[in-house]
């Protein structure tokens, strides 16, 4: 089984998806993702889906679960890269994924949650 690799940025993380996502890939990737949070106490998860081309009901429900153990576990999650064909079928599928933060590439999503550290220090402060 191939794993994603999950690369720390500062105080964030870095998944960028360059593989078709099977449903074990993509539970492994929440596992590893939920063990680096708690390892590295990263404050934010940045997950680039521009190489993905097909998104199934499974891979949207577990994006969508990965940022909520994200979230659980203190980081906020930003979904970058979307394509336009990817958001359709999601939508389709009724499938909003409600809580999970996108931006259109990996620049906006990096100030997304740099504001989010920045509310999270002024909050903690």
């Amino acid at each position: 089984m191939e794993r994603i690799p999950i690369l720390r940025m500062g105080r964030n993380l870095l998944v960028t998806i360059q593989i078709d996502m099977q449903d074990q890939t993509a539970l492994a990737l929440q596992d590893d993702l939920s063990e680096r949070i708690s390892r590295t106490g990263a404050e934010g998860v940045l997950i680039d889906i521009s190489a993905l081309e097909i998104v199934d009901s499974f891979i949207g429900r577990m994006l969508a679960s990965i940022s909520g153990i994200a979230r659980m576990l203190g980081a906020e999650t930003v979904v970058v890269g979307m394509q336009p064909a990817v958001a359709i079928t999601l939508v389709e599928l009724g499938l909003s994924l409600q809580g999970v933060r996108t931006a259109l590439d990996v620049e906006r999503g990096m100030r997304l949650l740099a504001t989010a550290g920045g509310q999270r220090d002024v909050a903690a402060g």
